[in-house]
């Protein structure tokens, strides 16, 4: 099989893939609560989010249109309901956002799956206004979710990794380490380091979201049954925990980067 070919086939597999999922995540009433509660999260510090430039990358699975419609969304695959078809890796070269324009880029569970995410970021802050923001949320490595993500969940995880980047890409989907975003932000100082001379990182943040009120929901694979309205009494239960104990059983962090 040629190259290009191996790279179409694996093209396919994740399109199908995106669209089975999102109708999945669709259908999960926790799941979408979930996801509600940390885009109200991620934007708790904008007094009008629905006022803000905001491009999302990674939107193929992504809800967050449903409850900031002012999103642009985006992705690598050619999806028919997006508002913009590009590999973010070269997010430089896009004409249709102008340099400077935008108020925040934002990911969820997107920057584990980039061939060279610290490279992305440096390319992706030209498109932000002074002062504007990229925030990501990722999997975070607790003494509880890390033996989880590790043996549990279908992903990769290697912290063995001597440079911030994957070093085998096969599709958008396929080619991930988890671990990736964690050891930037939270254990590599040299590599968070090498965004200094875009990123203010002096007020760089990163706070715990949720433990395990995502894997109660049985995430995008799965649908467990528990009731909603229990749910979420869970899931308040469940933050407030994460973040009084983040070392011991946070799942997820959101890191705010602001541009210089």
């Amino acid at each position: 099989m040629s190259g290009t070919t191996l790279v179409q086939s694996e093209e396919a597999k994740d399109y199908a893939a995106t669209l089975r999922n999102r109708a999945r995540l669709a259908a999960n009433k926790n799941l979408l609560f979930w996801y509600r509660e940390l885009y109200r999260d991620q934007f708790k510090d904008f007094p009008n989010p629905a006022a803000l430039s905001i491009l999302e990358i990674g939107s193929g699975t992504s809800p967050a249109k449903q409850f900031l419609s002012n999103i642009i969304t985006s992705d690598v695959l050619d999806l028919d309901y997006l508002d913009l078809v590009f590999d973010c890796h070269e997010i430089n070269k896009l004409d249709a956002i102008k340099d400077n324009s935008l108020d925040v880029i934002t990911l969820t569970n997107v920057l584990h799956h980039l061939k060279s995410p610290i490279e992305f970021l440096n390319r992706a802050a030209g498109k932000l206004k002074s002062g504007g923001k990229v925030i990501a949320t990722e999997p975070f490595f607790s003494l509880l979710s890390t033996p989880i993500f590790k043996y549990f969940h279908h992903e990769a995880v290697d912290f063995r990794i001597s440079e911030p980047e994957l070093s085998h890409v096969e599709g958008p989907l396929a080619s991930a380490n988890i671990a990736l975003p964690w050891l930037i932000f939270f254990r590599k100082r040299e590599w968070l380091q090498r965004l200094n001379d875009n990123f203010d990182l002096t007020s760089f943040s990163g706070r715990p979201f949720s433990a395990l009120s995502y894997m109660a929901t049985g995430g995008i694979s799965h649908r467990l049954p528990v009731p909603h309205s229990l749910y979420r009494i869970l899931f308040c239960v469940d933050l407030a925990l994460s973040r009084r104990s983040p070392r011991l059983c946070a799942a997820f962090f959101t890191v705010t980067l602001t541009r210089r």
